[in-house]
């Protein structure tokens, strides 16, 4: 009975979201509700399973809040308008390298391990272009979200530190074996973002940027710019998201360039090393950054209002989320759904545990949350295929594959920041990027395969 409705909760809240019968913040709250209710859970233990979600997601929400104010202040500032000139001088008006250069610069960005800074930043140095071209913005949202999902598996990324913990193995063993199949999955990105530029090439070809345009997007006052933006197409529509790209040049601080830029890697480098918790980092960068590029008071309140409406948008669906996962974890459901994963596994497939593992991951990590997978499902499993020599090490290398499809999930919160800064609806991203993140998932686990890092089949316990 559980099982049928964890898995029909997800299912309708797919479904609604995909045709745009609701919105994903409303299906958060709703849809949950409702199957809590079918499922004989009322009133006062359903309200504590919601107040247990949301209080689960409240530091993401604070983090996501002051992470959105502080690359906000530091767009408005115009740190990242170097990166926006340099991108545009490799690119031209070239779709296929715009959509390359997108991928490279995710997989570099992700690096630091956090997902909602790399969405940050490859929207706020990237989708200017994308609208000037009148390129699709899915494309960015794809190629972004997968060089994420594959970065994501270094050691101080969440998936592998989840899967070490659970397993109590060295992280290091996890990892090192990974790199080449982390190198392929990239360089798979890199493909698809190729393939992905090709169509938008053939559709749009390449537009010539006006000079005074390449200007504009470098972050140059824009006053006496001509009225379009390209050679032969208007300027694009400006997104409310990026203020310091609707020519708003008194807000730019180029004598504090390097200022800036010194803040936002002790930033990352703190995030890195964990010297403070998340929230609290972001917090006081943020603070610092209204200090030194805005002290006047007036102005910290303009800045701060000017990004009220992206912290909104993007928080509300946080706490909502925790509506949903609260609901999913308290009712029992999601225990349900990893037992009946368990169920239907017959014992011959015992030695083909690790390759089983890895594909299942994929709808697994998808559906529930990682932490759901690597604490609940993922110790049972290895503790099975440990039967049949299946090292624990192996296990947790496995059951990182999935974590491409896992970014496209629902209970990822930061994927909700991804779609709201480029613009796109949430639905449209799944639909436009599900099939590429399966293929690079399968691409990886292949490697992964060819490698050793894994054992495709175990014959020991037969």
């Amino acid at each position: 009975m559980l099982t049928l409705l964890g898995f029909g909760m997800v299912l309708t809240f797919m479904a609604l979201i995909m045709t745009k019968r609701l919105s994903p913040m409303v299906a958060l709250i709703l849809v949950p509700i409702v199957f809590a209710l079918i499922g004989g859970f009322g009133s006062p233990e359903l309200g504590k399973m919601m107040l247990e979600g949301v209080k689960t997601l409240a530091p993401t929400g604070a983090m996501l809040m002051f992470a959105i104010l502080y690359f906000g202040i530091m767009i408005d500032a115009g740190l990242f308008d170097p990166v926006v000139g340099r991108v545009l001088k490799l690119v031209g008006g070239d779709p296929m390298k715009v959509v390359m250069g997108t991928a490279a610069l995710a997989a570099f960005v992700s690096l630091d391990g956090d997902g909602s800074t790399t969405y940050m930043i490859v929207c706020a140095s990237m989708l200017p272009l994308y609208r000037r071209l009148g390129m699709n913005a899915l494309n960015l949202t794809c190629v972004t979200m997968l060089a994420g999902g594959v970065m994501n598996l270094t050691p101080w990324g969440g998936p592998l530190a989840r899967a070490a913990s659970a397993l109590q193995v060295d992280p290091a063993e996890v990892f090192v074996p990974m790199i080449p199949a982390m190198v392929v999955g990239i360089a798979g990105v890199i493909a698809l973002a190729w393939h992905l530029g090709r169509r938008e090439r053939d559709r749009l070809g390449v537009l010539a940027l006006a000079p005074r345009a390449q200007s504009d997007a470098a972050g140059h006052d824009r006053s006496d710019a001509s009225p379009d933006g390209l050679a032969n197409d208007g300027l694009m529509e400006e997104s409310a998201l990026l203020p310091a790209e609707q020519g708003a040049a008194a807000l730019r601080r180029p004598e504090l360039l390097w200022v800036n830029a010194l803040l936002t890697l002790a930033l990352m480098a703190s995030l890195v090393m964990a010297i403070l918790p998340l929230p609290v980092l972001f917090m006081i960068g943020f603070a610092l950054a209204l200090i030194i590029n805005y002290p006047s008071v007036d102005e910290q309140r303009r800045r701060v209002a000017e990004h009220a409406k992206n912290v909104l948008a993007v928080v509300s669906l946080i706490f909502a989320a925790g509506i949903f996962t609260g609901i999913l974890s308290g009712t029992g459901m999601v225990d349900a759904m990893s037992a009946s994963f368990l169920a239907v596994i017959p014992r011959d497939w015992g030695p083909y545990l690790a390759p089983i593992t890895a594909i299942a991951s994929m709808p697994f990590t998808f559906f529930i949350s990682n932490d759901a997978f690597y604490f609940g499902v993922l110790p049972i499993v290895s503790e099975a295929a440990g039967s049949y020599g299946i090292t624990k090490v192996e296990m947790a290398r496995a059951s990182l594959i999935g974590q491409p499809v896992h970014m496209l999930s629902p209970l990822v919160p930061s994927t909700y920041l991804l779609v709201g800064l480029a613009g796109v609806e949430f639905g449209d991203h799944q639909k436009f990027a599900l099939k590429w993140a399966v293929l690079i998932c399968l691409l990886m686990m292949v490697t992964a395969l060819l490698c050793a890092v894994f054992p495709f089949f175990s014959p020991q316990g037969i």
